[in-house]
């Protein structure tokens, strides 16, 4: 065939099947013209999942009358006008393509009404007709039987129910991002989602739900023109999938493998290498620092400084998530009392109870001793006498347990003195300790919370010059060129890290030394697997990554088992290590260390009150 101009039509319909993949892909556009058009109430209507109909209905600005033919041309756009502009996109759309491609695949309409003029405006697709309408203010897009003239591509779309599983994914990540903008989705009649105008923390509220907010972190850091704020939950809501990670760049959701790898960084210490965490983030950032003119659907982007956003995105959720609640001021527990002090019974109601307890045998302890005297301190000032009747050779009492005769219980420190974690009572089937605090009922997992201790002390001890293992032989391996090209590029950082790595021949590299803790993996996947990682990441984490991992598995080894009796004193020498521990409230393998139960929670179990 001789080369030829292809008719607009038919250019259209190509352009279509990259923009317009399925109903998703269209109420994602549209929703982002509304967005960009300024809108505060913004209406979805779908009927068959968005094959049979998608009308979407908002207040914005609206487009002038003269102006709407050229709404449905090719490359037809108000929001860029130069290459500059091009390269500073603030909007969400940019490209003027689809509205055209939606209209080459379907029967699409478009009412506006602009501000200053006396009436609203329809143009349909097909015939391309100015005609007068009725509408109050702002626009309606409403794009019918989808595909309808080219059957082919029809078939390739799934159920009805799956068609709108993905629109309603669409419809949240825009919902998301505009907490501002008041939204409804509406599916064949029904009201699926009706979303206020609020604030941040409703809207993610309203999606996400009440868990997530109650197991995630606030995210609130800002580094020269790179701000990122939103909230990362604790590796105890993780999940099984994705489905709910949403990170936006400038009001943009994006998927992008940077941002993906320093936030899977920033969990590696704490999440299982199964789970998923889930987050709601946002990064705000200069236009000119980041292209989003590199994937059809506008879903990924290119950082101009990926190093720069990699760590600071890295720091930022790993500082929120080394802060251990077992730390905090007040505990956890405390924050929910507070929260519901006007249904909270008064702390008179809570007559003490008579209890008293075998003294253990005398054990090894845990090397903990420093921990342990702010404990001992505090148990000989409210130790009570023995009661009368029993032996104080055979029985103690508890600390702060009352004492017969009606004697009042000890009192915990004043609140600005008292450990989060408050002071241990007893040892649950050799597994779990028991602690009062100010607030109710601490329950920690021993193991778990000593593994985690143990770990964060392993790293402290090897964060300087690691040791270094010289090969008897030296690992020679082959490699290809873009190994060879990382391994010249970050020589220094290798050797810095213990690694002596040099080009054997023209394609070979031998490795005479590795850090001593990896002396025993093997060496050229290990070399093989830390080049790819440093190629494709530019971040120094990834070198500690393996040795972390051998890290894990020796503190899981040497922490205190089940079925060990423990002290009091080396209870509560446990629960001081976790108040000082980063990243406490987990431990190595994602697994919640400790829980609480407040007094307004215990009573509810047992109906006080009513």
């Amino acid at each position: 065939m001789p080369i030829q101009l292809l008719p607009d039509h038919l250019i259209n319909q190509i352009a279509a099947g990259e923009v317009v993949e399925r109903p998703a892909s269209v109420l994602k556009e549209v929703l982002e013209n509304a967005m960009d058009a300024g809108s505060t109430a913004v209406e979805v209507q779908l009927e068959q999942g968005g094959v049979r109909r998608i009308r979407v209905t908002d207040d914005g600005s609206g487009i002038p009358k003269d102006e709407l033919p050229l709404a449905l041309e090719r490359h037809a756009t108000s929001k860029i006008a130069s290459l500059d502009d091009l390269e500073r996109v603030g909007t969400m759309g940019f490209r003027g393509e689809a509205l055209a491609a939606i209209a080459a695949v379907s029967r699409m309409s478009i009412t506006s009404r602009f501000d200053t003029e006396p009436h609203a405006w329809r143009i349909d697709a097909d015939p391309r007709e100015l005609a007068p309408a009725a509408l109050n203010h702002g626009t309606v897009v409403d794009v019918a039987d989808l595909y309808f003239n080219t059957p082919a591509r029809r078939k390739f779309l799934k159920s009805e129910g799956t068609e709108f599983a993905h629109c309603d994914d669409v419809f949240r990540r825009v919902a998301l991002a505009r907490p501002d903008v008041a939204l409804q989705l509406t599916h064949n009649g029904r009201v699926s989602l009706r979303l206020p105008s609020g604030r941040r923390e409703a809207r993610v509220r309203a999606l996400l739900g009440d868990d997530f907010l109650a197991a995630a972190r606030s995210i609130e850091a800002e580094s020269g023109l790179l701000r990122l704020s939103g909230f990362a939950s604790l590796p105890a809501y993780s999940r099984s999938s994705r489905d709910a990670q949403f990170f936006y760049v400038n009001g943009r959701f994006v998927r992008d493998k940077l941002v993906t790898h320093a936030i899977r960084e920033a969990y590696a210490d704490i999440l299982h290498g199964s789970r998923h965490p889930a987050y709601v983030l946002f990064l705000e950032l200069d236009p000119f620092g980041v292209d989003v003119n590199v994937h059809p659907a506008k879903i990924e982007v290119r950082f101009r400084d990926s190093r720069a956003v990699h760590q600071f995105v890295y720091h930022a959720i790993h500082r929120a998530l080394a802060a251990s609640g077992a730390g905090a001021v007040g505990s956890p527990a405390a924050e929910a009392d507070a929260t519901q002090g006007a249904e909270s019974p008064a702390p008179a109601s809570h007559a003490p109870q008579q209890t008293y307890f075998h003294q253990p045998p005398q054990q090894g302890r845990l090397a903990m001793e420093p921990a342990s005297r702010a404990y001992f301190d505090f148990a000989a000032s409210a130790r009570p006498e023995p009661a009368a009747g029993f032996s104080a050779t055979a029985f103690a009492p508890r600390p702060g347990a009352a004492a017969s005769g009606g004697m009042a219980a000890p009192a915990l420190p004043a609140s600005d003195l008292a450990p989060p974690l408050g002071y241990a009572v007893a040892q649950l089937h050799g597994v779990y300790i028991l602690a009062q605090n100010e607030a109710g009922l601490i329950l920690v997992d021993m193991h778990a919370a000593h593994e985690r201790i143990l770990y964060e002390r392993l790293k402290t001890l090897l964060d300087g010059t690691p040791g270094v293992q010289r090969l008897l032989i030296p690992a020679v391996f082959g490699v290809g060129a873009k190994d060879m090209a990382s391994a010249e590029e970050h020589a220094g950082l290798l050797e810095r890290m213990g690694f002596e790595i040099a080009p054997a021949g023209p394609q070979e590299l031998a490795v005479r030394s590795v850090p001593a803790l990896l002396a025993s993996a093997q060496v050229s996947e290990l070399v093989r697997a830390l080049l790819s990682e440093l190629r494709d990441y530019p971040s120094t984490e990834v070198i500690t990554a393996r040795r972390n991992e051998l890290l894990a598995t020796m503190a899981c080894h040497g922490a205190v088992r089940a079925n060990r009796t423990l002290t009091i004193p080396e209870m509560n020498a446990l629960l001081r290590e976790m108040e000082a521990t980063d990243r406490a409230d987990q431990c190595n393998h994602g697994r919640p260390t400790w829980t609480a139960l407040t007094m307004t929670e215990l009573d509810k179990l047992f109906l006080r009150g009513r």
